[in-house]
């Protein structure tokens, strides 16, 4: 028996015994369908050809689903350990200047976002000076305006958190790094029965980072915790 015989004789076992290495290998089924064509005829159409096309791009588009399901389940599961380890940071701190301080700090490092400031309404001016003299993340705004900044002149209801690309126009939330701000995170805050709201915003350099696209279930999660941390300060 010569070698080629040898090689095929041990070829036609191996795919009698698992024919489904073909049949699962596309460039083995193309190069067997148009080895076959020849013998067709200009005047035949081949419909096991069509039909393998057509099957291989519905595999093709499902591959890609597959690969964007699969990317999206991993970039929500890091963006839960992201959030669950920033509110994780900000429950230790033990008095109040240090919740603030390790808001714009350790907190906003975790989040990734370059500026974060707390904004709080308040009608009383020895309060609005007292509690701006503990921290530069917390601003001072009197009653109406967190709504207003949030609503931008639009008359949409207040969504916990609204998410948008945005250039400040003045200095009111970021100061002096209003210029720099290109997306933001607003999430309003409910201190509960007689109190006024408050805001806290996360401010990005990068102008895709915040989109109105994105979901916002995890930053609702954080700020209905951060709400519940401040009433504990507050009291």
């Amino acid at each position: 028996m010569s070698e080629r015989a040898i090689i095929f004789d041990d070829l036609k076992e191996k795919i009698i015994a698992d024919p489904d290495m073909v049949l699962e290998d596309q460039e083995v089924m193309r190069a067997l369908m148009a080895a076959g064509a020849p013998t067709l005829g200009d005047n035949i159409v081949d419909l096991r050809g069509i039909a393998l096309d057509r099957l291989e791009s519905r595999l093709d588009r499902l591959e890609d689903t597959h690969r964007t399901v699969i990317a999206a389940a991993y970039e929500n599961l890091a963006g839960t350990n992201q959030v669950h380890r920033a509110i994780l940071r900000m429950l230790e701190a033990t008095d109040f200047p240090t919740f603030l301080n390790d808001l714009s700090g350790e907190v906003s490092e975790i989040l990734r976002v370059d500026y974060v400031r707390l904004v709080l309404e308040t009608v009383q001016d020895d309060d609005a000076q007292n509690l701006s003299q503990l921290s530069d993340v917390l601003s001072i705004a009197e009653q109406g305006s967190i709504d207003r900044y949030i609503a931008q002149g639009r008359r949409a209801p207040i969504r916990v958190a609204t998410l948008r690309q945005i250039r400040p126009e003045n200095g009111d939330i970021y100061g002096e790094s209003s210029d720099w701000i290109r997306s933001e995170a607003c999430l309003k805050l409910d201190f509960g029965p007689g109190r006024l709201p408050g805001l806290l915003a996360f401010g990005s350099e990068d102008p895709h980072q915040f989109k109105p696209t994105q979901g916002t279930d995890l930053l609702t999660f954080f700020a209905g915790v951060f709400e519940r941390a401040m009433q504990r300060w507050l009291a």
